[in-house]
Order: C-alpha cells, then sequence, then structure tokens
C-alpha cells in the first residue's frame, strides 16, 4: 500500500476511535485528576491552531511552570483534566507559532539545544537514514558514523534550522524555554563526564545568555536512566520529562514526567486520540495479538 492510501486509511481509524467515545470517557476518568503534557517540534501555524482549538475545548491548558511550582506546593489547586503543551529542540519555524499561541492564550516550553540555537549548525538526526540505529550505539560511536558519512556537527550552513538568540528573546513574553541538552546527543550512550556537561551545561548556557530561571530538562529521545535523573538533580533542574504516551498521576516522579509525541501533521482526530493515552494501549494489544 502506497503512503497515501495508508494514511487515508490511518485517520480513518482514528477519526472511528475519537468518535467511539472512548477518548472523551477516558479524559473524564482516568485522565480528571492526572496532568498529560503533549511534545511537539516541528508543527506548521495552521496545525497548531486547529490543535489549539481542540485542546481548549477538551482540556484545561495550562504550563509547565504552573505544574510544576503545584507539585512542589499543592497538587489539589491543578484544575481537572490539565494539560501541558512543550515543544522539542527549538527549530526556527517554531518562531512562526506566535500568532496562534498569543490568540489561545497558551504559553508553552521550548527545550532547545543551546549548541544550535543561535547559530547555523545542523540538527544530526536530520541528516542520516539511520537514525534509530544511530540512537543505540554508544556515542563515540554515533559521531564516528557520523563524521564517516560526511556529517560535521560543528559546521556552519547556509541554511539555519534552529531559533536564532533574538527569535528566543521575542519568544520569551510567550513562552518558557527551558533546556534540551547542548548537541542532543542520546544520554545513556555517553560516557559520565559527556552525559554530565550536556545536562550541566545546558542550563548554565541558557541562564547566561537569556537571564531565565531553567528548571526542567527534556531528555533526548526521552531516553534516561537512574544515571541521568541524579545529574539531572545535581545540576539544579526541578524536573526532567521524557516520553511515554501516558498522562502524569499525582505522585509521579517530577524527573521522570511523561510526554505524549503529536505527529508534526497530525489531524484533529489522531491528537485527541493520542492526548488521551488511549493509542499507546491499542498498539500494545494489537503488538501482544500478532505475537500469539
Amino acid at each position: 500500500m502506497s503512503l497515501r492510501p495508508r494514511r487515508r486509511l490511518r485517520g480513518v481509524v482514528f477519526r472511528m476511535l475519537r468518535w467511539s467515545g472512548i477518548p472523551a470517557l477516558l479524559r473524564a476518568t482516568v485522565q480528571r485528576k492526572r496532568v498529560t503534557i503533549l511534545v511537539y517540534h516541528d508543527p506548521r501555524p495552521e496545525v497548531v491552531e486547529r490543535h489549539l482549538q481542540a485542546l481548549r475545548r477538551s482540556y484545561r491548558i495550562i504550563s509547565l511552570r504552573q505544574y510544576v511550582t503545584a507539585r512542589a506546593g499543592d497538587s489539589a489547586t491543578l484544575p481537572h483534566k490539565a494539560l501541558v503543551i512543550t515543544f522539542d529542540d527549538g527549530y526556527a519555524s517554531n518562531f512562526d507559532l506566535r500568532e496562534p499561541l498569543q490568540r489561545h492564550g497558551v504559553r508553552p516550553t521550548v527545550f532547545v539545544c543551546t549548541g544550535i540555537v543561535g547559530t547555523h549548525r545542523s540538527f544530526w538526526f536530520r541528516h542520516v537514514d539511520d537514525v534509530e540505529q544511530l540512537k543505540r550505539v554508544p556515542d563515540a560511536e554515533r559521531l564516528s558514523r557520523l563524521a564517516a558519512a560526511g556529517v560535521d556537527t560543528d559546521a556552519e550552513h547556509t541554511l539555519r534550522e534552529a531559533l536564532s538568540h533574538v527569535e528566543i528573546e521575542e519568544l520569551l513574553p510567550i513562552a518558557e524555554i527551558q533546556a534540551h541538552t547542548v548537541t542532543h546527543p542520546i544520554l545513556p550512550r555517553c560516557t559520565d563526564d559527556r552525559a554530565r556537561a550536556e545536562i550541566a551545561d545546558g542550563k548554565r548556557q541558557l541562564e547566561q545568555q537569556f537571564g531565565v530561571d531553567v528548571y526542567a530538562l527534556a531528555y533526548p529521545n526521552g531516553e534516561y536512566t537512574e544515571r541521568e535523573v541524579a545529574l539531572t538533580r545535581s545540576a539544579g533542574y526541578r524536573c526532567a520529562l521524557a516520553v511515554g504516551g501516558r498522562s502524569n498521576p499525582r505522585g509521579i516522579d517530577v524527573f521522570r514526567l511523561r510526554r505524549i509525541v503529536i505527529d508534526d501533521d497530525d489531524g484533529v482526530d489522531e491528537l485527541l486520540v493520542k492526548a488521551s493515552g488511549l493509542w499507546p494501549w491499542l498498539e500494545r494489544a494489537i503488538g501482544r495479538r500478532r505475537s500469539s
């Protein structure tokens, strides 16, 4: 099946799931006293506009800082069906999202790589075909294989992929800027010293460059171990975010917060099904059935 028919079939499946009433039931029950955190990467403004319209009808959108502050005090102050919106990496086109964010009164958190924003360096994972394989090898091997493929992570290019420092300054009144390491390695594949530097320097550089309170780290690729949790705590962060496809119960460790990945071109049906936490459960169920 070609990509376009497959995409249409996927859309039909998500539409049926949305209108089955199950996502709404999950919002009213499972998610009622939990906090749902979504993560985007590089969506277009028109997608964000449609998504915010739908999310505001189904959830109470709060900022990440509101959530973390409530967790440090009284979580009972959080609204029912609370939802936080985040963006990872700090793509240049995130700057174009100002209008829909302001129109809907949403204050997202944008997690940026300090060694890439403000430069013309590229995101390494956008320039290789075997990205998933490279994410699984030791970091030194990843860098070696990137070099062999002609990908120079320190090179400055004509096309700017990341936010500029000026754009970040202009975003600060409407979005929080937080840390996503310096160069986006997969932290569990790094040596102790490299992981420590990526975590601590990302925080320090943001604070020095923009004078912001950096309290949150998004683990690159959502991956972490006990070592990364300890390093993040010792660096002075107050929370850290991974992925996981589910919402966050009140007692979850704030250094292991779960986020639901929303694809940049998802339709509203896909958005609401994924945000409800239903889709990962169905994928696991389908996987078990196929393996039996």
